[in-house]
């Protein structure tokens, strides 16, 4: 699935709510559906800076795809973090360097977000990235 068909899905999805506790809940199922992440990987090198509550994140490149794994020790970030994975994860490094993260304002997510949590949720959207252009990097 493309990176747009997997964004546009989950539009669809937080628009059969109209209020944001529902909103909110939806995330926090996400966060509740997302892999376990290795407590060997909880380490300082994998946090990401900018965020109000611990979040971690590591990539690795399979089959020319990159993989993301991350965690949360706060409930409604893990959600984001289950979000960013399902949209960017398993695409090139080139489809991912060159996508466009409309659902984030189409979802009015950064609106409902401290101002910490939203400076933290572009911290993790830029390590994504940096992972994405190491590995494209790697491949030219």
């Amino acid at each position: 699935m493309l990176i747009n068909e997997i964004q546009d899905e989950i539009i669809e999805e937080f628009s059969c709510f109209d209020d944001w506790m529902d909103r909110y809940s939806l995330l926090i199922d996400y966060g509740n559906g997302l892999e376990a992440f290795p407590q060997e990987d909880k380490v300082d090198q994998n946090l990401i800076d900018g965020c109000q509550s611990k979040v971690w994140f590591t990539a690795e490149i399979k089959d020319g795809k990159v993989i993301y794994h991350g965690d949360s020790d706060a409930i409604l970030v893990k959600g984001i973090v289950a979000l960013l994975i399902r949209v960017l994860s398993e695409h090139t490094p080139k489809e991912i360097v060159e996508s466009d993260l409309y659902f984030i304002d189409a979802i009015n997510l950064r609106e409902h977000l401290s101002p910490t949590r939203s400076n933290g949720l572009n911290a993790m959207l830029k390590q994504m990235h940096l992972f994405a252009l190491a590995y494209n990097a790697q491949n030219t």
